[in-house]
Parts: C-alpha cells; sequence; structure tokens
C-alpha cells in the first residue's frame, strides 16, 4: 500500500532552517504530484509547496524565497527546505500525493521559537 514518511521536524529558534524529508513507498513514485501542506492549532490545513511530476514548483505566498521544494525520484523522496523560520511556521506539516490519487503522511510537528 501507499505510504508516506516525514522526518527532520523539531524546534528550532527563528531564523534558522530545518529539512523536511518524505519517503514514498507502494507508488509510481517518478508520475506522481507531490506536496507539502501545514495545519496549525485552530487553523485549516493549508498548502506549503507543491511539485509536479515535470518539476514544477508553486509555493504559498508566506514562505515564497524562504522554502524550496525538491524530489528525488532515484530516492523515492520529496524535501521542503526551511530556511529563515519564524514562529507563524510553527505547525504540523503533512506530506502528500496529489495526483494521480490523493495520499497523506502522518505528518510531522515543527516549531519555531521566538
Amino acid at each position: 500500500q501507499v505510504q508516506l514518511v516525514e522526518s527532520g521536524g523539531g524546534l528550532v529558534q527563528a531564523g534558522g532552517s530545518l529539512r523536511l524529508s518524505c519517503r514514498a513507498s507502494g507508488m509510481f513514485f517518478s508520475i506522481s504530484d507531490l506536496g507539502w501542506y501545514r495545519q496549525a492549532p485552530g487553523n485549516q490545513r493549508e498548502l506549503v509547496a507543491h511539485i509536479s511530476s515535470g518539476g514544477r514548483r508553486n509555493y504559498a505566498d508566506s514562505v515564497k524565497g524562504r522554502f524550496t521544494i525538491s524530489r528525488d525520484n532515484a530516492k523515492n523522496t520529496v524535501y521542503l527546505q526551511m530556511n529563515s523560520l519564524k514562529p507563524e511556521d510553527t505547525a504540523v506539516y503533512y506530506c502528500a500525493r496529489t495526483s494521480p490519487s490523493l495520499y497523506w503522511g502522518q505528518g510531522i510537528q515543527v516549531t519555531v521559537s521566538s
């Protein structure tokens, strides 16, 4: 079955960096569109960054210029490099395959202290 497993979260000070990884299995990774989403307490889940099977990238306005999404098809892994982190980036981050069908990872906590 399809599995998405996130790693790399944790606690970081404002201005710091983290790199999230999401390793996928049970799918044809190279033809999958992939995304990172986040959900803060009391808020709806929101798209952070998305990368298509062809490498096209989209970002939420709030993270443009600070976050970078990338993928390594040989490793079945998608990454989210997060720089210049802010306290408002604190959330549970979810990896997702968005196409051809939707699957979610279990989520990983990112906490940015001020």
